[in-house]
């Protein structure tokens, strides 16, 4: 049984870097990868789906030149080549952080599927073939999410699509159905919209993007309608069968009533589950919750000491800045002896729709659901951003909650053009104690986007 300091099982956002800095800091690691180095993010997460979003806004810039006084006619979509230029990215992305593992002193790179066998020890079938047998003192479970299937009749009858399979279509379906209008729907469908695809969205609940506020939820529904997107609310699909003609028959039940869709691809994109089924863990004693996420305490480490829990598996808000930033918290407690936490950080986040939604803080609802005093909550239309209308697309709004006492930003959500990066601004102003009536009188280039958070700000003196 080969003994190491550190055992990290997946090669992920959070298990690539905390390798790398453990070995630098002199420590024996052990890197359990079963797939790709790099982990969901790299491989079909926010690297390919990102250089699609880029490649389908460039499409519909095409198609919607014409207002700005240019007029492009006969542009064709080339999904072969849209789909290389995806797979080069990730394959420059993946093989640049595999060879740097390789070469990594005090760093063995393992391709396997790990589980334990008993405390703190593991077993790694090995891709290649032979197993063996592994002991560490410190163990980093790193090993993410994977899709849910839902259990609809006939559904693994067709040849469905998830996240991760329909990245390796090289041509544009005809007619797409998502099962479920989310963040990862919401992207997929307004790209093949896009691209050329009839898109059709079921959404279980009353209402699209459920953890945003009514107003923001309602402008990214208008915003995909607009573009020709179906979008079923209060609707979910009962059963599925293949046709004569190979295309898709959908049952589906829309308020109440009962509809037919007929289709020519699936894709599943209701949630994700934690990949710790195949981990053994009852073996080395560690606990999970009734969804199968790791246990962990605010120091991300298990109730098993020794044993830590990064990124989607733990149940957490499952974005890869925050898997990295579990990283960055495990190894100064570690490494550099501080007393980290995960309470209380900040979790921005941002859709990569066009126009994008960014969101940091709390909403609107949460802060009456906390009841929450000298509360405000201020809104200006991107009609009212002078860059927006200068480049053409006003759609969406700008938002914030603020504490009208202490002045201090609680949250915003932006719908609009750069979204995440004006997000990012009051992230910034939030973090630093800035509060809202200094942002209002700043002196911002001009003009920007991030300039009218000025006229945002000055709206609370109305």
């Amino acid at each position: 049984m080969q003994q190491y300091d550190a055992i990290i099982i997946g090669a992920g956002q959070a298990g690539v870097p905390l390798a790398k800095k453990l070995a630098k800091a002199g420590k024996k690691v052990a890197l359990i990868e079963k797939r790709w180095v790099g982990g969901t993010c790299v491989n079909d997460g926010c690297t390919p789906t990102k250089t699609w979003v880029a490649s389908a806004k460039a499409a519909y810039d095409a198609a919607h030149s014409a207002a700005l006084g240019v007029t492009i006619k006969g542009y064709t979509v080339n999904m072969p080549r849209i789909k290389k230029r995806k797979d080069d990215i990730v394959l420059h992305a993946r093989n640049g952080s595999q060879k740097a593992m390789e070469e990594m002193p005090n760093v063995d790179l393992i391709f396997g599927d790990a589980t334990f066998t008993g405390d703190k020890t593991l077993s790694v079938a090995l891709n290649q073939g032979g197993v063996i047998d592994l002991k560490g003192d410190w163990i980093f479970i790193n090993t993410g999410t994977k899709t849910i299937i839902p259990p609809i009749e006939g559904l693994r009858d067709i040849k469905y699509l998830t996240s991760t399979s329909i990245l390796e279509l090289d041509y544009v379906p005809k007619h797409l159905l998502i099962i479920g209008a989310n963040y990862i729907g919401m992207e997929f469908g307004q790209m093949f919209r896009r691209f050329g695809s009839e898109v059709t969205m079921l959404e279980r609940a009353p209402r699209v993007l459920g953890r945003e506020d009514m107003d923001i939820a309602e402008a990214m529904h208008e915003i995909l309608t607009t573009e020709g997107i179906k979008i079923h609310t209060n609707a979910q699909a009962t059963s599925f069968k293949k046709t004569a003609k190979g295309n898709i028959k959908a049952a589906i039940v829309a308020d109440g009533k009962p509809m037919m869709i007929k289709c020519s691809h699936v894709l599943v994109a209701v949630g994700r589950a934690p990949q710790t089924d195949t981990l053994n863990l009852k073996k080395t004693k560690v606990e999970t919750d009734d969804r199968g996420n790791i246990k962990v305490n605010d120091q991300l480490e298990t109730n098993v000491p020794g044993i830590y829990a990064l990124g989607d598996v733990n149940g957490g808000q499952a974005f890869t800045h925050i898997a990295y930033n579990d990283y960055t918290i495990v190894y100064r407690n570690l490494i550099e002896k501080q007393n980290l936490s995960i309470k209380d950080r900040p979790v921005p986040y941002c859709m990569f729709t066009d126009p994008q939604l960014g969101r940091i803080g709390i909403t609107e609802d949460e802060a009456k659901k906390q009841k929450l005093k000298n509360i405000k909550t201020v809104v200006m239309p991107m009609t009212a951003v002078a860059r927006a209308a200068e480049v053409g697309d006003t759609r969406g709004l700008m938002k914030a909650v603020v504490n009208t006492k202490t002045k201090k930003i609680l949250g915003a959500a932006i719908v609009g053009t750069e979204g995440g990066e004006i997000m990012s601004v009051l992230q910034m102003a939030m973090e630093g104690g800035i509060t809202y009536d200094k942002i209002r009188y700043f002196v911002f280039a001009h003009p920007t986007y991030s300039e009218s958070l000025n006229n945002l700000f000055m709206r609370l003196d109305d």
